[in-house]
């Protein structure tokens, strides 16, 4: 009875310390509680001390980023005081012991064998509705120092067909680049570099997919220059 009592009171007290540092409303308490969790793993064990990244309301904005590690939609959510609608890869989504989180935060699942309309239709519904989308266009982890990439069309189409302009936020810092596990435990100390907003016709310029790969990599400071 004192153990079961003693625990509860551990669960509670987590809750609060929880709540105490949420500050995106995701729907749900308790993940507005885990959303507390993240910002205060990612402030003070990763050394986020640049806390928040401005994001504008208006107009509304696809959110990209580089993709160099498996905390990067952790630091990006500790980033901003709004709830983040990740695109993700089916596969991952699926995964039985994260699919709760993934749901719970609302992630779109993506088909990458093609049939990839369904998670379009799902992203625009949601950036309609004035939520913020947002994507890894390199299509999964890459290191700075591997070989150049393009970034996938999938970040220009949803341009496109939402008429929104993106915005591009750039990771620095992360202690263990291009590992899922690792990063998780190896301490970063984490910044953020961000472009100015980049419109849907400067996105649809031929050489638009090379210079973003290419500014997300650390080698452009600028992407339309």
């Amino acid at each position: 009875m004192i153990g079961l009592s003693i625990s509860l009171l551990v669960i509670i007290v987590l809750g609060i310390i929880g709540y105490k540092f949420n500050e995106a409303d995701w729907g749900h308490w308790a993940t507005n509680i885990l959303d507390g969790w993240i910002r205060i793993y990612c402030r003070y064990y990763h050394r986020q001390y640049q806390h928040s990244v401005h994001i504008p309301v208006e107009p509304h904005v696809i959110l990209a980023a580089n993709h160099v590690s498996g905390i990067d939609p952790f630091l990006m959510i500790t980033a901003t005081d709004r709830p983040i609608r990740f695109m993700i890869a089916k596969e991952e989504y699926e995964k039985p012991v994260l699919n709760w989180m993934f749901r719970a935060a609302g992630c779109i699942p993506v088909d990458r064998s093609g049939r990839v309309e369904k998670a379009f239709r799902s992203a625009l519904r949601a950036i309609q509705a004035g939520e913020l989308v947002a994507l890894f266009p390199q299509g999964g982890i890459h290191r700075p120092d591997e070989p150049r990439v393009t970034t996938k069309p999938g970040i220009v189409r949803l341009a496109q067909l939402s008429q929104c302009p993106i915005y591009a936020i750039r990771i620095n810092g992360v202690g263990a680049p291009g590992t899922i596990l690792s990063s998780v435990f190896k301490r970063s100390n984490i910044t953020f570099d961000t472009h100015e907003l980049i419109s849907v016709e400067q996105a649809s310029r031929p050489e638009f997919r090379q210079n973003f790969a290419d500014w997300l990599l650390g080698d452009r400071e600028e992407i339309h220059e």
